[in-house]
């Protein structure tokens, strides 16, 4: 296959990569923790064209004579930056102002990290629970489910801003009831691994998740009790990309026409 076509192919699939991460980033803009996603792009490898390095004379030349052979998508990385606040009249609506992520326990019974406190308290047979609105449980500092035995009125729970909850007492002052909400960090939260319902898996490459309260060398994250994590996609910005990939793709497409056209213009040529 001649060069040119594979090269602007290339092109054409990795620019198809990056309207499809726009895609999602618009269609998330209203998505509770959505964290912006960005295309990584690296070139591919460089053919020789000449081997030598000197001229025909002996003389060394100052560069070499190589083709580039196109684009890949090198990743697709997650901008951790903080999202607006929204206020909501739900109490147990949270935001975390900082770095941290909740912690939630799946349907597998394996921990997973969230950004969005978009949550409730559920009515159980022991007591009320946090949940999300999938109704995973929320989990405490110690990697437990967050339960409230029903003697608590559950409008009057308040949470601190390091998310312990407390209770009023008989002054009305409220005072901790010996639960805390766990935030936990990652030294790379890029290496998460991506789910649904703006949940994260722990990799290898994330490292393990590092817990905000029993490490002192961490800068705390705040927790806002009436607030929501809005996503960081910035739609202005989303739509000047989009319109930079399509110029991309539209110009790797007339690049094989071209080379069509010289492949035609070449097959008929007559002696």
């Amino acid at each position: 296959m001649v060069r040119s076509l594979w090269t602007a192919a290339t092109g054409m699939i990795a620019q198809q990569t990056n309207v499809d991460t726009i895609a999602n980033n618009l269609a998330n803009v209203n998505t509770n923790g959505y964290k912006t996603q960005v295309n990584e792009f690296k070139n591919l490898l460089y053919q020789n064209i000449q081997t030598k390095t000197t001229t025909a004379n002996g003389e060394r030349k100052p560069s070499s004579a190589q083709v580039g052979l196109g684009v890949r998508n090198a990743s697709i990385t997650s901008i951790f930056s903080q999202g607006s606040l929204l206020a909501t009249e739900n109490d147990t609506a949270f935001a975390i102002d900082g770095k941290g992520f909740f912690s939630v326990q799946g349907e597998d019974g394996e921990t997973y990290y969230t950004r969005n406190g978009n949550f409730q308290f559920t009515l159980g047979t022991d007591g009320n629970m946090l949940a999300t609105t999938e109704g995973l449980p929320v989990l405490d500092t110690k990697g437990r489910a967050i339960m409230l035995s029903k003697e608590y009125v559950i409008s009057q729970i308040t949470v601190t801003e390091d998310g312990n909850l407390c209770y009023p007492d008989e002054a009305n002052n409220p005072q901790p009831i010996g639960i805390q909400i766990g935030v936990f960090q990652f030294n790379n939260p890029n290496g998460l691994e991506k789910l649904s319902e703006s949940r994260y898996r722990t990799t290898d490459a994330s490292g393990q998740p590092i817990n905000e309260a029993e490490n002192v060398h961490v800068e705390k994250s705040n927790i806002i009790q009436g607030y929501l994590e809005g996503s960081n996609v910035q739609v202005v910005d989303e739509m000047v990309n989009m319109i930079v990939a399509q110029r991309a793709y539209e110009l790797n497409s007339k690049a094989i026409t071209a080379s069509d056209e010289m492949m035609q213009q070449a097959n008929n040529l007559r002696n």
